[in-house]
């Protein structure tokens, strides 16, 4: 099997496949987090429909981005114009083989050209640790709107407060 894969602009018309990623990303790769425990797996997956996630790709404001070999969805990200991380999963076969750290270049590239100086997500505990290596600072523990306990993360973008990224604190107190 190729490690080569694609990384391209989400359309509307990946949503069924990015859906069925999603889904197999959470019920599979984040087993760890949610337990089997059936009100959080149905709370976490209630809002990954096909409709829904053609949406998300259709607002002007999100930056939807999909890893793609052979035709084959590997893993997507999801960028809002607030700075939220608001998606970022990879299909469990395609794990430590570079495409979560691809997509998630591609949507800081997005963020810079949109000049927006910070990203923040919440992460499940399993995926924390990802986001940790590429720069990103656990703020410790929140509620997640699905009622799963994770992991508040920031990375500061703009060179003036890198000196800063590794503190752990809640928020940059950059002046800039």
């Amino acid at each position: 099997m190729s490690t080569r894969f694609d990384i391209r602009k989400a359309v509307p018309g990946d949503a069924s496949a990015a859906c069925a990623l999603l889904r197999r990303s959470i019920e599979v790769g984040c087993k760890a987090d949610h337990e089997d425990r059936p009100g959080v797996l149905e709370a976490w997956l209630g809002n990954k429909t096909a409709a829904n996630v053609s949406t998300w790709f259709s607002i002007p404001s999100n930056h939807a981005l999909v890893a793609e070999r052979d035709g084959e969805l590997l893993g997507l990200c999801l960028l809002t114009q607030a700075g939220k991380l608001a998606l970022c999963y990879v299909a469990p076969e395609a794990l430590r083989s570079g495409v979560g750290r691809a997509l998630l270049s591609a949507a800081e590239g997005q963020a810079r050209a949109w000049d927006i100086r910070k990203l923040h997500l919440h992460s499940p505990a399993s995926a924390s640790a990802f986001f940790e290596r590429q720069g990103y600072v656990n703020a410790g523990k929140d509620k997640a709107c699905f009622g799963l306990e994770c992991d508040l993360l920031w990375k500061q973008l703009d060179a003036s407060c890198e000196a800063q990224a590794g503190a752990r604190k809640r928020f940059c107190n950059c002046s800039s």
